[in-house]
């Protein structure tokens, strides 16, 4: 006489609170990009503290917005190709931040940039930075 398995008597509950806790790990990384973008587009900043990389990639903005000091260009960055741990806050990406136009001019590369927000999808005609925010989409 067999006995029942720990997986046929534990599995379903097991896989069930691994899903509700990636969902409300999905949830919390929203919330905190959705209050840092606020912070960001209302105030201007402080960009610190930041939610991580990976933390906005599982809140699905995959791309960072930063603004050129200099020539006042906006700009999207792809996070998913970022070289850095997924544990890296967003704040510490603006020091290596540069304009490739400003860089060209002054013939050195020029590192003053601005965070603007996390977003869904890049700069484009149907979307630009002027109009965009958070709680819209």
């Amino acid at each position: 006489m067999g006995t029942k398995s720990r997986e046929t008597i534990y599995g379903a509950s097991i896989r069930a609170a691994a899903e509700r806790a990636a969902e409300a790990r999905k949830d919390a990384d929203r919330l905190a990009v959705e209050a840092w973008n606020a912070r960001m587009l209302g105030f201007q900043g402080p960009a610190q503290p930041s939610p991580a990389l990976g933390d906005a990639l599982n809140a699905r903005h995959r791309y960072l917005e930063v603004k050129c000091l200099g020539c006042n260009i906006h700009q999207t960055v792809a996070l998913d190709i970022v070289r850095r741990p997924k544990t890296t806050p967003v704040h510490e990406l603006e020091r290596y931040m540069r304009c490739r136009q400003c860089s060209e001019v002054r013939r050195y590369p020029y590192k003053r940039s601005h965070l603007v927000a996390l977003r869904p999808t890049k700069i484009s005609a149907s979307c630009p930075p002027s109009t965009w925010w958070p709680g819209e989409r």
